[in-house]
């Protein structure tokens, strides 16, 4: 009887199954926004081969679901419109309402982009109240993680109208974006907002997206193990009693009938690390007794507490009214109908801390609100200590699938790439900001990733470089949070993309600033220029090129629009300068025309210029459209170290041999006028290396290599074409003792000037032995690398360190040198050019104008080339291979 029963509700089951309907993914629905102007997918499924017509305006569109059931269509471009109705039948009718055609577009990110209105409702009150808007519509998704696929659906999620009362629930980042394209355009805006508080960019890339960063492809095969991720969950942390007397004792110390004793006074806002209790991680009571007049009674009413961390709760005459659980929301709590009364009210918060300093962040509103009647709560208050935490005996392993590779991209971002979108628009970084290293890489990989999972093209992708946020530095300083702009900065170098500067836009102590307005606005000011082609300036200044003429640096930029002018009508702010020791300091700089000119007195010669180098800076630089320059740095600029040549195409080396007075005279000055290094082949018997010590000693205090070759210049005279050779120095007869000593006399010599341990030799006539043999390898602890005389280019992988070979330059254009720098760029090689005479003084001369055409090539092209001293470039060799 049992299997008959069981038999008989399989049935049933597969005949419900045989006998499916059409199914549509949550995207596919009411109140949708289709892309305009393209042809458009529709999709789902239904049962296998089922036959399933689309109609739409009276049109009809058939198709034919395969045999698992799967079955899309594409609907014909259609022109903006809304109010559009479309009818699906298969073995049943789906109806879906209120269809608009217009601009859609991808949103997300971290937390700044999923901050909704209604976190910002108090800063954006009229904003609210005026968005009545059925042309703007937002898909929120909710958050989901999946270590393993991609998935094609969300559980949960719907279109919604912009309304009052729904705009709340919207990004207020991505709403101000879409509103501004609407007012444009009058077209309907569709944002499909997939955004996660706290997440980093390798959680929203797909694991193909992924695959050359070989790290994180290990980690995202080990979290498709199960059992691997499981394992974080067998760490039962033990279950915390909480000690804390201001709930145990009796009353509670937020009860009316409560007597404080015991209590001290505490400065509000503040940390109370910074008011005399050190080092607490636990509970803190704070307490307030306030007069409230009858004039603030019988209104609505509410409390606004700033920031508080970590965590707190609210009494008031002991009822609670609101509690926060985490740091970064601003405390805006809504007081209960006559709570308040005429006279004594008792404020009572709760403030938890974990970790770090806990209280109340400063430079937030700290008032009761009444009507149009504030009543202050900045001041003293009186405090007492619930409880102190122990610290914890035990660290557990812990486990955030949200913030695992690939994780967010399979299940919040994969189940949208059927849907055709007009581009992407996203904010993030801050998770990064502790790796802004690899992020130019990463966020890079990220652009192509969601351009091919969306099979659409170059689709436009619009992104937030980071605000500002932290402490202010007075000092030039070192910051991870201008690291992360400058690597935001080289992503937007990728095809079709453009990037929103919010360095003005931020809060030194808020990581989620009100200003959203602005955010979205720029972005949307950028789409205008990218996306829909308007001939409008999308950006504030960006960095081009540096040139040095003495003491000053002279800066160019991009997207100068109508012109540069200070914001506040002050001095230029927030430059900084350094020679070739790389030690910044504060800089004058003005504006020129359409260009900066940088300088300080106190240093002669500068290397380096910095802007808005720091976590928060003070800006004032901006084009008189109003939009603010992006940071940046003439040092350091797209290299990573862990890469062959620093992550760039190829390497090139500029060497001079024989030590001449040219190389003083006219080299040095060009190299330094670009911000170039060069390694010069020093003889150190030579007329200029005996008479020009002090210039030499600059030049290596300028960041240039003074090398070793040799004090007297021996050759090999048995060759041919050798026999200017003297018979004192023909190397041929040299012994291995002879050629050591005169090697390490040199060397000597060298360190006397630049005081250095570290350098590389350049065989001499390229001749590489003595009487008994080959002699470099005998003095393989004297030098990192030595350069040979051949006309040849190898690979990262290929070159030998000891015996690197070069081109050497004798009466060659500008333009046939460049041609091999260019082959070096193709071929991803090491170029290393030798010179002598560069203006006269050599026999083997270049002139002085192809030398700089070949000095400014490398410059404008820096970006793609590694350009360093021969004994930089071999130490980086080596620590790769490493």
């Amino acid at each position: 009887m049992k299997v008959i029963k069981l038999f008989t509700l399989l049935l049933f089951f597969n005949i419900l199954k045989v006998d499916a309907q059409i199914r549509l993914p949550k995207l596919i629905s009411n109140d949708m926004v289709l892309q305009r102007d393209k042809p458009v997918k529709i999709w789902g499924w239904a049962s296998p081969k089922e036959k399933i017509t689309l109609t739409l305006n009276t049109k009809k569109y058939k198709t034919t679901a395969d045999n698992d059931g799967n079955w899309e269509l594409m609907l014909p471009s259609q022109i903006a419109a809304s109010g559009q109705v479309i009818n699906l039948k298969g073995k049943n009718d789906i109806i879906l309402k209120n269809i608009a055609f217009g601009d859609v577009y991808f949103c997300s990110g971290q937390s700044n982009m999923v901050h909704q209105m209604e976190l910002h409702h108090v800063l954006y009150a009229k904003d609210i109240a005026e968005a009545n808007n059925e042309n703007i519509r937002q898909f929120w998704i909710p958050t989901a993680t999946n270590l393993v696929e991609k998935k094609d659906d969300y559980p949960n999620a719907s279109w919604k109208v912009c309304t009052p009362e729904n705009v709340r629930q919207f990004s207020a980042v991505a709403y101000f974006f879409a509103k501004k394209i609407y007012d444009k355009y009058k077209v309907p805006i569709g944002i499909i907002n997939a955004s996660v508080g706290g997440t980093p960019i390798e959680a929203w890339t797909s694991e193909d997206g992924l695959k050359d960063f070989s790290k994180i492809m290990e980690i995202i095969q080990k979290n498709k193990d199960t059992a691997y991720v499981n394992s974080f969950s067998r760490f039962k942390r033990p279950q915390i009693v909480s000690k804390d007397k201001g709930e145990l004792e009796s009353p509670k110390w937020f009860e009316t009938a409560y007597q404080p004793k015991g209590w001290l006074p505490i400065t509000v806002p503040g940390n109370w690390e910074d008011q005399g209790v050190n080092n607490l991680n636990g509970v803190v009571w704070y307490r307030k007794e306030i007069n409230i007049p009858a004039s603030m009674l019988n209104k609505p009413s509410k409390v606004f507490l700033g920031r508080i961390v970590d965590a707190d709760a609210l009494y008031i005459n002991g009822v609670k009214v609101g509690q926060t659980g985490y740091m970064y929301p601003q405390r805006r709590y809504p007081i209960p109908n006559n709570l308040l009364k005429e006279g004594k009210n008792i404020l009572v918060v709760k403030v938890t801390n974990n970790g770090g300093k806990g209280g109340f962040v400063p430079d937030k509103p700290y008032g009761l609100i009444a009507g149009n009647d504030t009543l202050a709560l900045n001041g003293t208050w009186q405090y007492k200590v619930g409880e102190a935490f122990n610290p914890p005996s035990t660290v557990y392993p812990s486990f955030s699938a949200q913030n695992q590779p690939t994780s967010l991209f399979n299940a919040m971002a994969a189940p949208a790439t059927k849907f055709t979108i007009k581009g992407f628009v996203w904010y993030q970084g801050e998770s990064n900001a502790g790796r802004p290293q690899e992020y130019a890489a990463l966020q890079k990989a990220q652009i192509l990733d969601w351009r091919k999972q969306w099979s659409q093209g170059e689709l436009p992708f619009l992104f937030v470089q980071l605000p500002n946020f932290m402490d202010a530095n007075y000092l030039p300083s070192e910051s991870q949070w201008a690291e992360l702009r400058e690597a935001q900065l080289k992503a937007s170098n990728t095809l079709n993309t453009a990037m929103a500067v919010g360095i003005d836009l931020g809060e030194w102590n808020d990581i989620h600033p009100d200003n959203k307005k602005d955010v979205g606005e720029r972005l949307a000011q950028a789409a205008l220029q990218l996306v829909y082609k308007e001939n409008v300036v999308s950006s504030g200044p960006i960095f081009k090129n540096a040139s040095i003429e003495n003491n000053k640096i002279t800066l160019s930029f991009e997207h100068v629009g109508g012109g540069l002018k200070s914001k506040d009508g002050e001095e230029l702010r927030e430059f900084a300068i350094a020679g070739a020791d790389k030690k910044f300091k504060w800089a004058t700089a003005k504006i020129v025309g359409d260009k900066i000119e940088v300088y300080n007195p106190e240093i002669a010669q500068p290397y380096y210029v910095r802007y808005a180098w720091a976590d928060n800076p003070n800006v004032n630089f901006y084009n008189v459209e109003g939009l603010p320059a992006s940071p940046f740095r003439t040092d350091g600029q797209d290299e990573d170290n862990t890469k062959p040549w620093k992550g760039k195409k190829a390497a090139v080396v500029l060497t001079y041999d024989d030590a001449l007075n040219v190389h003083l005279d006219n080299v040095a000055p060009a190299l330094d006028s670009l911000s170039l290094k060069g390694t010069f082949y020093l003889t150190s018997s030579s007329e200029a290396s005996r008479n020009r010590i002090n210039d030499w000693r600059k030049a290596a205090q300028n960041g240039h290599e003074l090398g070793n070759h040799t004090v007297y210049h021996p050759c090999d005279a048995s060759g041919p074409g050798m026999s200017w050779v003297k018979p004192e120095y023909d190397l041929s007869k040299y012994s291995m003792a002879q050629i050591q000593s005169e090697i390490k006399m040199c060397n000597a010599f060298l360190k006397a000037i630049d005081g250095k341990n570290k350098r590389t030799f350049a065989f001499t006539c390229g001749h590489k032995k003595v009487a008994e043999g080959e002699f470099i390898l005998s003095l393989s602890d004297e030098f990192v690398a030595a350069r040979a005389v051949r006309h040849e280019m190898h690979s990262f992988e290929d070159q030998k360190l000891m015996d690197i070979d070069c081109y050497s330059m004798e009466n060659k254009t500008g333009e046939e040198m460049i041609a091999l720098v260019k082959q070096a760029q193709a071929q991803g090689k090491l170029l290393v050019f030798l010179f002598h005479g560069v203006g006269g003084e050599h026999a083997l001369n270049v002139s002085k104008e192809a030398h700089s055409q070949l000095l400014h090539y490398l410059k404008e092209n820096e970006k793609d080339i590694y350009i360093d001293t021969m004994l930089n470039v071999a130490e980086h060799i080596l620590e790769v291979r490493r």
